[in-house]
């Protein structure tokens, strides 16, 4: 199990950015594939954005162009920029290792709340 806490959330109205943080507690961090994913209220958690050990990054077509993935493994981070943010952009966002099919490896953390609203 790895153990993660979400960071970086907030309020903020359409067109404008954030930057997500999620601070990992194992230092084999850094063989691992890591993804960001969020849930809005009464739908199911997707998969927004990954990136591999060797910093190959995939994702959803709703963000890219907007959203880069991005690590640090001598800090144990990942990061999200999520840039010219919509309406649709809020939810709770998340970090894990991405499983099989819409699963994650490991446990989720209480995740951190993104709201676009003007």
């Amino acid at each position: 199990q790895v153990q993660v806490v979400e960071s970086g959330g907030g309020l903020v109205q359409p067109g404008g950015s954030l930057r997500l943080s999620c601070a990992v507690s194992r230092s084999i961090f850094r063989f691992y594939t890591m993804g960001w994913y969020r849930q809005a209220p009464g739908k199911q958690r997707e998969l927004v954005a990954q990136i591999t050990s060797t910093y190959s990054t995939n994702y959803t077509d709703s963000v890219k162009g907007r959203f880069t993935i991005s690590r640090d493994n001598a800090k144990n981070m990942v990061y999200l920029q999520m840039n010219s943010l919509k309406p649709d952009d809020t939810a709770v966002s998340y970090c894990n290792r991405p499983g099989p099919g819409s699963r994650a490896y490991d446990s989720w953390g209480q995740g951190t709340q993104v709201t676009v609203s003007s």
